[in-house]
């Protein structure tokens, strides 16, 4: 006589790891996190709409503010109809550096919110291994080089093999299991290298013209960017945020621990490959074309995280929609700064994540002290 199937061998049935990962998913119940009230938290469906209303008024603004002040109407009109100077202005200037503000934007912080679920610690993100730093030498080394353009599709490559590196060389002098002050100071070290190679770049290019060029990879800024930029990240920003969804499910069990991930059934060693390989392309592709854009990876996640939760696959997309928001949102600030030249996104971005980032030290040092990365 055989057996009737258990619940896991029925048609449609999910499997016990995986229903048991969408229950603590939903309960919000992960190793050092407090249980919060499901109740009081707005549904992902509501945070997600709200976050995208958010984005679509930032981008009126941001076709709207600038030098040349343009009625949103007209601005509106001028994206899909000749309005003489109003079009050139709205499709050529301000279209180009919204675009790039969603797609950076949304890009660091899906990835800021993949590595702080990968290393299970809330200062985790590319900045910390200083990627964009050494993307931006990347970049730099081959423009000075005379090996590539400004506007070649082999930029982005040679930015992208700069993160990667960055990124093994830390994991490499810090170890699997460093603590969060080993990983900061080993990013610290190799972020400083870059930087000087950035330097050293400056202080022996012959060319002017190329030192302008090179201190733009230095500050980070979307201005005088065009369509063809935005063609150049584009594919490799869409490559890169397929790698890091795929690994959302990955995530939601490693939170759990790697050893209760791996008796779950999660691989770990592909886990890891899918978030840094998305990490160092979404990075390297931003750093091509606007510059060394830091924080924002580090910011949007714990903007989000009171309303998400803590299940790092529920964050990630809301946390990609706030990094782009936020981008936007500093774009937009940088052109209202009254000042005689427009001031560096870059540096915006950089005076509002460094205090945040000390605030979350001091928040949490004693948790921080015993956590490994």
């Amino acid at each position: 006589m055989r057996a009737a199937p258990g619940p896991a061998s029925r048609p449609g049935a999910r499997p016990p790891c995986r229903a048991f990962l969408d229950d603590i998913g939903r309960r919000g119940c992960y190793p050092g996190r407090d249980k919060i009230n499901s109740r009081m938290r707005p549904s992902r469906l509501s945070l997600t709409l709200g976050l995208v209303l958010l984005i679509g008024g930032l981008s009126a603004a941001s076709l709207v503010i600038g030098p040349a002040p343009i009625a949103p109407v007209r601005a509106m009109t001028a994206l899909v109809s000749d309005q003489g100077a109003a079009t050139i202005v709205v499709r050529d200037i301000r279209l180009p550096r919204t675009l790039l503000a969603l797609l950076i934007g949304w890009i660091f912080g899906l990835t800021g919110a993949g590595l702080q679920g990968l290393l299970r610690n809330p200062l985790a993100d590319t900045a910390v291994f200083g990627a964009p730093q050494a993307a931006a030498f990347g970049a730099v080394l081959v423009i000075y080089s005379g090996l590539v353009g400004a506007l070649s599709w082999m930029l982005p490559f040679a930015a992208i093999l700069g993160a990667l590196a960055s990124v093994a060389l830390v994991v490499a002098v810090a170890g699997r299991r460093a603590t969060v002050v080993v990983l900061v100071l080993s990013g610290l070290a190799v972020g400083s290298l870059a930087g000087a190679g950035t330097s050293l770049a400056i202080s022996l290019s012959p060319n002017p013209f190329a030192v302008t060029e090179i201190v733009f990879w230095l500050l980070g800024s979307f201005e005088d960017r065009s369509m063809v930029h935005v063609w150049l990240a584009a594919p490799f920003i869409v490559a890169a945020s397929g790698l890091v969804l795929a690994s959302s499910n990955g995530l939601r069990a490693l939170a759990l621990g790697e050893e209760t991930a791996r008796s779950l059934g999660a691989n770990v060693t592909r886990l890891r490959l899918l978030l840094v390989a998305g990490a160092a392309i979404g990075t390297g592709a931003s750093v091509a074309v606007a510059g060394s854009i830091g924080f924002v990876g580090l910011v949007a996640p714990h903007l989000v995280r009171p309303f998400a939760g803590y299940d790092p696959a529920r964050t990630l997309a809301p946390a990609g929609l706030a990094g782009a928001a936020l981008l936007l949102a500093a774009d937009c600030a940088v052109r209202l700064i009254p000042s005689q030249t427009e001031i560096k996104v870059g540096v915006l971005t950089a005076i509002l994540g460094v205090p945040f980032f000390l605030w979350v030290i001091a928040r949490r040092k004693a948790e921080l002290s015993e956590m490994p990365a």
